[in-house]
């Protein structure tokens, strides 16, 4: 009896230290991953001398707000923010539709090739986008939409990741469901809309916050098909403010904090979705 109690504490013993040891690696994880954005804010509230001081100054001693009203003075960033803004809603709402329509067919309609079909559309997910801006861009030159932010739009409403997402998801939810919905004469677009996009908000959410984070910091797209300033996005406006010979540091950690605040504010509102939409993602294969 001695012997069973004293192995049952050393297996408490072992997984109060596991846990232990787990959670002192992810608290150091996460401090590591704060430092560059408690370091972009301290920048940004500092002037140049502070910024390059040796030792690092971490609290400026003279708080420099005129970074932020420099920053507005210099560019138009409520046009970026505008810009930015509209690209990256419409956007969404075209992947909500494109990848939820596609990610139903391939989880829940019967047709032949259609896993085949499913495996060549995840490998174009391989394919980096450098491959094709240059395909890309002749398309949208013959549909006359350079310096156009339509283009970019129509270029982000097609996603393999997020049809594989909501694929995965809709493979978990229940067919009862959807059998008991064709027993009460609900067609399939009716079932598509009542049942299953109702149940999947998780998944939807989950896609809705990739996609925002994508779009939002999204600068190659934006620097290879808008030419105009007054369609540029956030991401090139921040760029501006490198120079050839010298860079505004600490202008730059005001505009780039400024431009994350959104992503921010997205990912409080919608993290209880995100965890779980992960989760029940990968559930089924």
């Amino acid at each position: 009896m001695e012997r069973v109690m004293v192995q049952k504490r050393k297996g408490r013993g072992k997984k109060i230290f596991f846990r232990v040891l787990v959670h002192a690696i992810l608290i150091l994880c996460s401090i590591t991953m704060l430092v560059p954005f408690l370091w972009m804010i301290s920048s940004s509230l500092k002037n140049m001398d502070e910024l390059f001081a040796i030792p690092p100054v971490w609290i400026p001693k003279h708080i420099a707000w005129e970074n932020y009203v420099y920053m507005f003075e210099q560019a138009p960033w409520v046009t970026y923010f505008i810009n930015t803004a509209i690209i990256t809603v419409f956007t969404i709402l075209g992947q909500l539709v494109t990848c939820s329509m596609a990610a139903y067919a391939f989880a829940r309609l019967k047709f032949k090739g259609r896993d085949a079909i499913f495996i060549i559309y995840l490998g174009t997910m391989m394919i980096p986008f450098q491959v094709v801006m240059i395909p890309q861009f002749q398309i949208i030159k013959v549909l006359g939409l350079i310096d156009n932010i339509w283009s970019l739009i129509i270029i982000g409403i097609f996603n393999a990741f997020g049809t594989f997402l909501l694929r995965q998801f809709f493979l978990t939810l229940p067919k009862e469901l959807e059998e008991a919905a064709m027993i009460d004469g609900c067609t399939y677009p009716r079932i598509f809309w009542e049942v299953i996009l109702k149940n999947s908000k998780p998944a939807l959410m989950t896609l809705v916050i990739f996609t925002f984070m994508n779009t939002w910091n999204d600068f190659l797209r934006p620097l290879i098909f808008l030419n105009s300033q007054e369609n540029w996005t956030l991401s090139m406006g921040l760029a501006k403010f490198q120079g050839t010979y010298t860079t505004q540091w600490n202008q730059m950690m005001a505009g780039a904090l400024i431009s994350m605040l959104p992503i921010l504010i997205v990912y409080i509102f919608a993290q209880k979705y995100f965890v779980q939409g992960i989760v029940m993602s990968g559930i089924k294969d």
